[in-house]
């Protein structure tokens, strides 16, 4: 199940690559797999609940736990089914090949499949934000300039994902109430207690969200911006019946709890009223199937959340037949628009005569939508009626949801009468890539109904899983009982209401603010960005003692206080006080002074460059610690980097006085300032001793050097890095890599980069310089000294880092840090010659450094897991070659350098664009400043 999720990553990225100059074979390429995956779900009806895992990080509970049931048999065959058509559809709908619609299409399926197969909570919210930054892009991406288009992204953006960051706290919830986070676990075993009634509470409100239930409903009408493919599939058949889904898998376990039943059943049948009452004031044929799908998601609400037998069996069938009409409904309105160049209903006539084949499948798809016979919508609305059938509370919801079927037929009516109505002299056309796949959506409806022991098999292993009459099955014919009688009452309603109050084409506008959620969600944005910025503005004044003062109080405030009061009342970790040694080393007590004394001059310091280089002391002061305690690997580490850091910083003050402005703080502010000071170092002095000192449990260093023997590891630093925690080490390397960029975005946001390559050299240059390239020195002034200091002893530097870079399995050293003292040569070659100087001594751009040693890291990984398992794949361990050659004496080659060497080439790539970018900035002088 996990390849069949990793295909679409596959497909999505390499179908629009290779085929994005042919539109249609490129969407018809893309939709074998959604095919695919359909015919594979429908291909284990039957066969019980397959399942699938794979262990992340087990230790942790971190697994990707996989399950195949009924339930998630019906959503893949309408995720595969109805996807494959809408991608073919695309293929003719697009005037131009959209690589990127079309890929994330292919991708937000994978999303969906990903959620539905999970068994495990927090892999289900993963794939859930998946699917939620896909209809994001694809809302967004077709017409970015437009603002409607950008609002209604954000909107969808900002409701599913604040909702959805309230479901994973239900989830966490939830999880820890019942010792899991595997789904079928919890089903079986429900928790009890406040807890899980709390998490229950917040998982539903996520579920509504996504849903687009009443009153979080308002960016699924504002999300008709997208195009027609997209409404068909996201916003009508697949991603707003997560929710749904989320609520029928948890409802056999948590059915009976007190808050569910009302809660689900009150905002189902609030949704699908509003929905119904809302969908008969549109005159945009979209926006009126987007109120048709809030009230259909409704009744799905309540009858799957219901928690019978009955209610779910109508619910799994009204799952599956809902995709089967409402996408083939929103299909046809993009090829009327395609054909006339509207939606609009009050300028639309005669589009019948003009598209025929249309209007048949489109009023077939509408017969399901509103329950006739023999289309499968008539046997799940039966089921539904026949669930609430039975006297006492149900009564409230059957009035209800035959309120609602009425509603359906009043606005179904109103789709064809405004989309296909009136009268018009025209040729009949529209291409069969258009009408083609509304035409296969309607025969699969109405095919399912004619056959409904099809319909039955599928949902029926679901609906069983819950309490109720086991006796009722999916039918054409039941006889002449109430259910028949009510769906009668309902289409007659519903066909006067249509008379009465749905022939009018435009509307006018409604004075029910009530049910304007769209006027409620931008009142709350408002609300929210007035807030934020009062806050803002009294928090955001722009003194950074001010901002470093409130974050060391609340340092002091919150874990501070905790630690003293833990250590006072004797309820916090034991402190052997006898256990505190004055030094090791008498060299720790020289090392100490030597940093508290640099602390205090810098802070004493009236010159910038004096006070960078005072802090620079206290950073060699504490390598000089890392030495004297056996560190040499973070000692070298944090040498190179303070190196670095002062380099940098000395720069960047050529660009500022030379002394600090002067002391506009008075008395009480500085005593404050130096109170939060010497406290805050008191604090992370007592907590660094108390966890030294009240360690209770076995060390983790000494598994990591057994491991590392194993290995033949000398260096357990650097083992550690790329072997043992190897995939930790890539994350941090990817994040060096997005940090180049953000630097380069930083630097050179509202101006444009000078070339690194421009200024070339005269003849009559080339024998009196050092270095090879022309070009303004950094510091200012030439100094014969720095360039003969580059010429010579960088070529040495960088031998010295690959050395380091080799020698890291055995001795210290390692790629980071080979990296680090890598950039260090070229800093020198910079500093004398500038950022032209750079540009000639290296050999290809930084982000090809960055882009190469991401990708080497990743292969390398990626080879251990085809190797023989993952993240500790047997690529990553061993040896490839190992020797006795002349000169160099034992050479050993571990497989692990492969890796190093990436995080080598990141870390240089970092450092060479750090100086590129910032070298650029600080040498564009401005014209005042060079006069």
């Amino acid at each position: 199940m996990l390849a069949l999720v990793l295909a679409y990553v596959v497909v999505a990225v390499a179908v629009p690559f290779a085929l994005g100059r042919r539109r249609r074979v490129m969407a018809c390429v893309a939709a074998v797999l959604p095919a695919g995956t359909a015919g594979w779900a429908a291909a284990q009806v039957g066969r019980g609940a397959l399942t699938a895992r794979l262990d992340w990080a087990p230790d942790l509970g971190l697994v990707f736990d996989f399950r195949l049931d009924a339930l998630s048999i019906v959503m893949l065959l309408l995720i595969g089914g109805v996807g494959a058509v809408v991608l073919c559809y695309a293929g003719w709908y697009f005037e131009h090949p959209e690589r990127l619609m079309i890929g994330t299409l292919v991708a937000f399926a994978g999303a969906m499949t990903g959620l539905v197969l999970a068994d495990d909570l927090l892999v289900l919210y993963v794939f859930w934000e998946l699917t939620t930054l896909s209809s994001f892009v694809l809302i967004g991406a077709t017409r970015p300039e437009r603002a409607e288009d950008r609002r209604a992204a954000a909107q969808a953006l900002l409701t599913t994902t604040a909702f959805g960051l309230v479901m994973l706290a239900g989830f966490v919830l939830l999880g820890q109430s019942a010792g899991t986070y595997r789904i079928s676990a919890m089903v079986a075993d429900p928790p009890g207690g406040g807890m899980a009634t709390a998490g229950v509470v917040l998982v539903l409100l996520g579920a509504f969200a996504k849903s687009a239930q009443v009153p979080l409903h308002a960016w699924l009408p504002a999300a008709m911006v997208a195009p027609t493919p997209v409404s068909a599939y996201l916003h009508a058949a697949a991603m707003v019946k997560a929710g749904v889904y989320l609520v029928a898998r948890l409802a056999p376990a948590f059915g009976d709890v007190g808050v569910w039943r009302p809660l689900v059943v009150g905002v189902g049948l609030l949704s699908l009223l509003t929905g119904g009452v809302l969908a008969l004031r549109q005159h945009d044929l979209k926006r009126l199937l987007a109120y048709g799908t809030v009230s259909q998601l409704g009744l799905l609400m309540v009858l799957l959340g219901d928690g019978t037998r009955t209610a779910a069996l109508a619910g799994t069938a009204l799952l599956l037949a809902h995709g089967l009409f409402k996408a083939p409904l929103f299909l046809t309105v993009g090829t009327v628009e395609h054909e006339t160049g509207t939606r609009r209903a009050d300028r639309l006539s005669g589009a019948w005569r003009r598209l025929p084949v249309l209007a048949v499948a489109a009023t077939a798809a509408t017969a399901s939508m509103i329950g006739l016979p023999p289309f499968l919508g008539f046997a799940a609305k039966e089921a539904a009626i026949e669930a609430f059938a039975h006297g006492g509370l149900d009564i409230a919801v059957l009035v209800g949801v035959v309120a609602g079927s009425a509603l359906t037929v009043a606005y179904g009516v109103r789709f064809l009468f405004g989309a296909f109505g009136g009268q018009a002299d025209v040729t009949p056309g529209g291409h069969w890539g258009l009408v083609g796949p509304v035409v296969v959506l309607a025969v699969a409806g109405f095919a399912l109904g004619v056959v409904p022991g099809v319909m039955q098999k599928l949902a029926g292993p679901y609906a069983d899983t819950l309490p109720g009459d086991g006796e009722y099955k999916l039918a054409l014919w039941h006889g002449l009982g109430p259910a028949l009688w009510l769906s009668v009452v309902a289409l007659v309603t519903g066909v006067v209401v249509f008379a009465l109050f749905g022939r009018t084409f435009p509307v006018r506008r409604a004075r029910w603010r009530i049910l304007d959620a769209q006027r409620g969600y931008d009142r709350t944005v408002e609300g929210i960005l007035a807030g934020a910025h009062g806050v803002t503005r009294g928090v955001q004044i722009g003194s950074l003692p001010v901002y470093l003062g409130v974050i060391g109080a609340m340092a002091l405030v919150v874990p501070g206080s905790a630690l003293v009061a833990a250590l006072v009342r004797g309820t916090g970790p034991a402190f052997p006080v006898g256990r505190l040694r004055a030094w090791d080393d008498p060299a720790q007590v020289v090392l100490a002074v030597v940093v508290i004394g640099c602390a205090l001059a810098a802070l004493r310091a009236r010159r910038r460059l004096t006070a960078a280089l005072l802090l620079a002391g206290t950073g060699y002061g504490v390598g000089g610690l890392f030495v004297v305690q056996g560190g040499p690997d973070l000692a070298l580490t944090l040498f190179v980097v303070e190196t670095l850091s002062l380099i940098m910083l000395v720069l960047v003050l050529r660009r500022l006085p030379a002394r600090y402005p002067p002391r506009r703080r008075k008395g009480p502010a500085r005593a404050v300032a130096g109170a939060i000071s010497v406290c805050l170092g008191g604090f992370v002095a007592l907590f660094l001793m108390v966890a030294a000192l009240s360690r209770n449990t076995r060390p983790v260093g000494t598994g990591y050097t057994r491991l590392a023997d194993e290995e033949g590891a000398k260096n357990v630093v650097n083992a550690i890095l790329v072997e043992m925690r190897a995939l930790d080490t890539l994350g941090e390397i990817t994040v060096l890599g997005v940090a180049a960029m953000g630097v380069v975005g930083l630097v050179t946001s509202g101006r444009r980069l000078p070339s690194a390559t421009g200024g070339g050299r005269g003849p009559e240059e080339a024998g009196s310089r050092w270095l090879a390239a022309p070009g303004r020195p950094p510091l200012g002034g030439s100094s014969v000294v720095l360039e003969a200091a580059a010429r010579f002893l960088g070529p040495t530097i960088l031998v010295f880092s690959l050395y380091l870079l080799v020698a890291g399995h055995g001795h210290p050293g390692g790629g980071f840090v080979g990296g680090l003292v890598a950039g260090m040569a070229f800093v020198l070659r910079y500093l004398p010659g500038g950022r032209r100087e750079l540009a000639t001594a290296l050999p290809v751009r930084p982000s090809v450094l960055i882009g190469g040693g991401l990708g080497l890291a990743v292969a390398t990984g990626a080879a251990g897991w085809t190797a023989g398992g993952f993240p500790h794949g047997e690529f990553l361990q061993g040896e490839v070659w190992h020797a006795s050659p002349p000169v160099l004496g034992e050479v050993e080659v571990p497989t692990s350098l492969f890796f190093d060497i990436g995080v080598y080439l990141v870390v240089l790539g970092l450092v060479l664009t750090i100086l590129t970018t910032l070298g650029a900035s600080l040498e564009d002088e401005p014209e005042e400043e060079t006069a």
